[in-house]
């Protein structure tokens, strides 16, 4: 049987100047070996010593095919300085100030978008169980597609539409399996998606959710080869794939959390990721996931919860929590892996990349590939996110991070990079020119 699940590990920090990615490549193989599969990859901490690492492993792949390794990059050769592309990402499970929860990272979204060309964002952003409100210029992909995007091994090709298949467990309770068909046809007949394909996997496979230590959500998945044997045998029949299934957590912590406040963390958001990121990862296609009512307990709306924190609000309103996964697999942009088909209309790659915007503190992968790109970071300072970084102790370019008080003050600094201003002369107080002396020293 194929697992999924998450460890830590502490790496050692490198030398001055060392090249972090491959450093991170390097030292993960010696930890991990050959017989297990990273798919997820994210520092924790940073301390004075170490890199306190978390990642998540495929166990058990032999019998599949080996996808490329996480941690592959390609150098982008230039940037393409046309449209305007920014890329957004929220980790998911570290209790954001925005986008910890149903959506609720959206109006920032929104607002980003309208600085740019082109926003690319993933799920967690965006997804709200019935609502998805993305604007038209937003390119929704699965999170590890980001990463590769960024690390220059993929490229986006926009869909006009694209054929989505779903994938569930094999449900204990009919009424959960309706639910989930009548999302399907809802869809079909409300919003015209081309969704024609409903799997049910007997036996299930398993999702299990649990916090690590620090309180970043996890978890793990038991039996995702039925999965991929389900995406093997229906190969050339999907361009998409939603994957719906309970996410086994106790009802009663997951009651706290839905009457808690803003600061608590989403419990399901992290072994979703790891479940994606695999599915992503292994087949290149448009992946995302929606949990389905655990066992007999009922869907949320029917626990009495009662009125909820707001931005918890979208999960308890549903039924089948998966409109917004439809909404975002029928566009989302398909995977080029050959350079070659790159220069197409229309299809992003790193080198038309301008700018990530990140919540301040996270260190993963998108962050560490924009760093050795040269791409502009713009780090939005939040108050309760559980990662425990410095950015600005990493070897930036001058002047290539950034940080903004909220995403209003992002938005502006985008318009700034959009317009070729330079962000420091707009703020106060303004430094003057920097004045160095030359001397040719053949003339002294």
């Amino acid at each position: 049987m194929l697992n999924v699940r998450e460890e830590t590990v502490l790496l050692p920090i490198p030398k001055d100047g060392a090249d972090l990615i491959a450093h991170f490549a390097k030292e993960m193989k010696a930890r991990l070996g050959d017989d297990v599969l990273p798919t997820r990859f994210v520092v924790n901490e940073t301390t004075a010593d170490a890199y306190r690492c978390d990642i998540a492993v495929l166990e058990g792949a032999d019998d599949f095919p080996q996808p490329e390794s996480i941690f592959a990059y390609r150098q982008r050769d230039c940037l393409a300085d046309g449209d305007f592309n920014i890329v957004m990402i929220v980790p998911t499970g570290i209790g954001a100030e925005y986008g910890a929860h149903a959506g609720d990272a959206t109006p920032a979204a929104r607002l980003l978008a309208s600085t740019c060309d082109t926003l690319v964002t993933h799920p967690n952003v965006v997804n709200a169980s019935d609502i998805n409100e993305m604007t038209p210029n937003t390119m929704y992909v699965e999170g590890s597609v980001i990463n590769r995007l960024l690390m220059g091994t993929v490229g986006l090709q926009p869909s006009r539409g694209n054929r989505l298949m779903v994938i569930s467990e094999n449900h204990p309770v009919d009424s959960v399996t309706d639910a989930s068909i009548n999302s399907i046809n809802g869809s079909r007949a409300a919003s015209g998606y081309n969704c024609t394909k409903y799997v049910k996997v007997n036996p299930p496979f398993e999702m299990h959710a649990s916090f690590t230590d620090d309180g970043r959500a996890a978890g793990k998945v038991v039996g995702i080869d039925r999965v991929f044997r389900v995406l093997e045998e229906y190969k050339g029949q999907y361009d998409a794939v939603a994957i719906l299934s309970q996410i086994v957590f106790p009802k009663e912590l997951a009651m706290q959390y839905l009457k808690g406040d803003a600061n608590s963390v989403n419990p399901w958001g992290g072994v979703e990721a790891m479940l994606t990121h695999a599915i992503s990862g292994m087949y290149h296609v448009p992946s995302a996931h929606a949990p389905q009512a655990q066992g007999n307990n009922g869907a949320l709306a029917s626990w009495g919860v009662g009125v909820v924190e707001p931005t918890h609000a979208a999960e308890v309103v549903s039924t089948a929590y998966a409109h917004c996964v439809y909404k975002g697999l029928h566009t989302s942009p398909r995977l080029m892996r050959d350079p070659a088909q790159w220069s197409a209309p229309g299809v992003i790659d790193a080198s038309n990349v301008s700018a990530l915007v990140t919540p301040d503190r996270c260190v993963g992968l998108p962050v560490l590939a924009a760093l050795q790109q040269g791409i502009p970071v713009i780090a939005v300072r939040d108050s309760q996110n559980r990662m425990k970084n410095d950015l600005s102790a990493l070897p930036w370019q001058p002047g290539q991070l950034q940080f903004a008080n909220s995403y209003f003050e992002a938005a502006g600094m985008l318009m700034a990079l959009r317009s070729g201003v330079s962000i420091d002369t707009v703020q106060r107080p303004l430094a003057g020119v920097s004045v160095d002396m030359w001397n040719d020293r053949r003339s002294l």
